[in-house]
Protein backbone atom coordinates (compact mmCIF):
# COMPACT_ATOMS: atom_id res chain seq x y z
CA UNK A 1 0.00 0.00 0.00
CA UNK A 2 1.05 3.70 -0.99
CA UNK A 3 1.71 5.46 2.47
CA UNK A 4 -0.73 8.18 1.54
CA UNK A 5 -3.68 5.22 1.96
CA UNK A 6 -1.98 4.06 4.75
CA UNK A 7 -2.19 7.61 7.04
CA UNK A 8 -5.80 7.94 5.69
CA UNK A 9 -6.71 4.40 6.84
CA UNK A 10 -4.88 5.30 10.47
CA UNK A 11 -6.90 8.63 10.58
CA UNK A 12 -10.33 6.71 10.18
CA UNK A 13 -9.53 3.93 12.71
CA UNK A 14 -8.41 6.59 15.57
CA UNK A 15 -11.55 8.74 14.43
CA UNK A 16 -13.89 5.42 14.92
CA UNK A 17 -11.89 4.73 18.28
CA UNK A 18 -12.64 8.07 19.42
CA UNK A 19 -16.07 7.88 18.18
CA UNK A 20 -16.72 4.87 20.14
CA UNK A 21 -15.16 5.98 23.39
CA UNK A 22 -17.51 8.64 23.19
CA UNK A 23 -20.61 6.74 23.22
CA UNK A 24 -20.79 6.41 19.17
CA UNK A 25 -21.39 9.05 16.56
CA UNK A 26 -23.82 11.68 17.49
CA UNK A 27 -27.81 11.12 16.27
CA UNK A 28 -29.08 12.00 13.18
CA UNK A 29 -30.66 15.23 13.86
CA UNK A 30 -34.79 14.87 13.68
CA UNK A 31 -36.55 16.56 11.16
CA UNK A 32 -38.79 18.01 14.11
CA UNK A 33 -37.59 20.71 16.28
CA UNK A 34 -37.43 19.66 19.93
CA UNK A 35 -40.55 21.08 21.75
CA UNK A 36 -39.66 24.08 23.67
CA UNK A 37 -39.79 23.99 27.50
CA UNK A 38 -41.30 26.75 29.79
CA UNK A 39 -37.67 27.86 30.65
CA UNK A 40 -36.59 28.31 26.87
CA UNK A 41 -39.89 30.71 25.74
CA UNK A 42 -39.66 33.93 26.00
CA UNK A 43 -42.67 35.39 28.59
CA UNK A 44 -45.40 38.00 27.05
CA UNK A 45 -43.73 41.37 26.27
CA UNK A 46 -44.45 43.56 28.71
CA UNK A 47 -42.65 46.56 27.71
CA UNK A 48 -45.09 46.60 24.43
CA UNK A 49 -48.23 49.47 24.72
CA UNK A 50 -51.46 47.97 26.10
CA UNK A 51 -53.91 47.20 23.99
CA UNK A 52 -57.05 48.67 25.50
CA UNK A 53 -56.25 51.09 28.37
CA UNK A 54 -53.70 52.39 30.65
CA UNK A 55 -55.13 53.00 33.80
CA UNK A 56 -53.54 55.47 36.92
CA UNK A 57 -54.68 55.07 39.66
CA UNK A 58 -54.06 55.84 43.50
CA UNK A 59 -55.27 54.26 46.83
CA UNK A 60 -58.87 55.04 47.51
CA UNK A 61 -59.65 55.28 44.00
CA UNK A 62 -63.20 56.30 42.41
CA UNK A 63 -65.41 54.75 40.99
CA UNK A 64 -64.39 51.46 42.64
CA UNK A 65 -63.92 48.49 40.47
CA UNK A 66 -62.80 50.37 37.43
CA UNK A 67 -63.36 48.32 34.63
CA UNK A 68 -62.46 47.57 30.70
CA UNK A 69 -63.81 46.00 28.17
CA UNK A 70 -61.45 43.38 26.20
CA UNK A 71 -61.13 40.79 23.87
CA UNK A 72 -59.47 37.40 25.93
CA UNK A 73 -57.69 35.22 24.36
CA UNK A 74 -55.07 34.97 22.08
CA UNK A 75 -52.95 32.35 20.07
CA UNK A 76 -50.34 31.11 22.50
CA UNK A 77 -50.53 29.04 25.63
CA UNK A 78 -49.69 31.13 28.50
CA UNK A 79 -48.21 27.65 29.98
CA UNK A 80 -45.53 27.80 27.75
CA UNK A 81 -43.54 30.51 29.11
CA UNK A 82 -44.89 29.68 33.04
CA UNK A 83 -45.99 26.48 34.18
CA UNK A 84 -48.21 28.09 36.81
CA UNK A 85 -50.37 29.54 33.84
CA UNK A 86 -52.65 28.13 31.67
CA UNK A 87 -55.00 29.74 28.71
CA UNK A 88 -54.25 31.40 25.68
CA UNK A 89 -52.96 34.95 25.37
CA UNK A 90 -51.36 37.46 23.10
CA UNK A 91 -48.17 37.09 23.61
CA UNK A 92 -47.12 40.88 21.77
CA UNK A 93 -48.45 43.29 24.02
CA UNK A 94 -50.58 43.29 27.26
CA UNK A 95 -54.48 44.07 27.11
CA UNK A 96 -54.30 46.34 30.30
CA UNK A 97 -51.62 48.21 31.66
CA UNK A 98 -52.20 49.64 35.31
CA UNK A 99 -49.97 52.03 37.31
CA UNK A 100 -50.59 51.98 40.68
CA UNK A 101 -50.02 53.87 43.97
CA UNK A 102 -51.15 51.91 47.04
CA UNK A 103 -50.05 54.99 49.41
CA UNK A 104 -49.75 53.50 53.04
CA UNK A 105 -50.57 49.82 51.50
CA UNK A 106 -54.19 50.01 53.69
CA UNK A 107 -56.18 48.16 51.20
CA UNK A 108 -55.44 45.05 49.35
CA UNK A 109 -55.45 44.96 45.12
CA UNK A 110 -57.90 42.66 43.57
CA UNK A 111 -57.03 42.35 39.75
CA UNK A 112 -59.57 40.32 38.06
CA UNK A 113 -61.87 39.41 35.27
CA UNK A 114 -65.56 38.65 34.52
CA UNK A 115 -66.68 37.07 30.92
CA UNK A 116 -69.36 34.49 29.95
CA UNK A 117 -66.13 32.21 29.11
CA UNK A 118 -64.11 30.01 30.65
CA UNK A 119 -61.07 33.04 31.48
CA UNK A 120 -58.00 33.17 32.66
CA UNK A 121 -55.36 36.35 33.71
CA UNK A 122 -51.48 36.36 33.46
CA UNK A 123 -50.39 39.69 35.75
CA UNK A 124 -46.43 41.05 35.87
CA UNK A 125 -46.23 42.51 38.69
CA UNK A 126 -44.01 46.00 39.53
CA UNK A 127 -40.97 43.81 40.59
CA UNK A 128 -41.24 41.41 37.00
CA UNK A 129 -42.80 38.86 39.09
CA UNK A 130 -45.47 36.89 37.13
CA UNK A 131 -49.12 35.81 38.52
CA UNK A 132 -51.45 33.99 36.89
CA UNK A 133 -55.08 32.28 38.00
CA UNK A 134 -57.77 30.55 36.25
CA UNK A 135 -60.61 30.09 38.93
CA UNK A 136 -61.47 32.82 41.90
CA UNK A 137 -64.79 33.62 41.49
CA UNK A 138 -66.30 30.62 40.14
CA UNK A 139 -64.90 30.96 36.12
CA UNK A 140 -63.93 34.22 36.61
CA UNK A 141 -59.76 34.77 37.34
CA UNK A 142 -58.45 36.97 39.29
CA UNK A 143 -55.29 37.86 41.63
CA UNK A 144 -55.32 39.77 45.38
CA UNK A 145 -52.17 41.40 46.15
CA UNK A 146 -52.61 41.78 49.66
CA UNK A 147 -49.56 44.47 50.04
CA UNK A 148 -50.01 46.03 46.29
CA UNK A 149 -46.63 47.67 45.61
CA UNK A 150 -46.46 50.88 43.55
CA UNK A 151 -45.53 50.44 39.84
CA UNK A 152 -46.56 49.44 36.88
CA UNK A 153 -49.18 46.30 36.22
CA UNK A 154 -49.19 44.15 33.49
CA UNK A 155 -52.62 42.55 32.45
CA UNK A 156 -53.46 39.67 30.11
CA UNK A 157 -56.70 37.91 29.57
CA UNK A 158 -57.12 34.78 28.12
CA UNK A 159 -59.72 32.07 27.25
CA UNK A 160 -58.89 28.55 28.80
CA UNK A 161 -59.65 26.79 25.46
CA UNK A 162 -58.02 28.35 22.10
CA UNK A 163 -60.43 29.37 19.81
CA UNK A 164 -61.41 32.75 19.08
CA UNK A 165 -61.12 35.43 21.33
CA UNK A 166 -64.31 36.53 23.73
CA UNK A 167 -65.52 39.27 25.50
CA UNK A 168 -64.48 39.69 28.71
CA UNK A 169 -64.12 43.39 31.57
CA UNK A 170 -60.92 43.36 33.33
CA UNK A 171 -61.39 44.88 36.56
CA UNK A 172 -59.37 46.73 39.30
CA UNK A 173 -60.76 46.84 42.64
CA UNK A 174 -59.81 47.36 46.48
CA UNK A 175 -62.91 45.09 47.51
CA UNK A 176 -63.11 41.55 47.10
CA UNK A 177 -65.86 40.90 43.93
CA UNK A 178 -69.23 40.46 44.39
CA UNK A 179 -70.73 37.66 43.97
Amino acid sequence: MRPTLLAALAAVAIVGVAEAQKGGPAPAPSRFPPKETAAEVAPPDWRAEPRYATLNLQVGFEPDPREVAVDAGGSRDAGSFNTECAGWIDFSRPDVDLNYSPGQGQFPLYISAVSQADTTIVINDPQGNWHCNDDLDGLNPGVVFQQPLHGNYNIWVGTLDRGPTRPATVRISEVPPRR
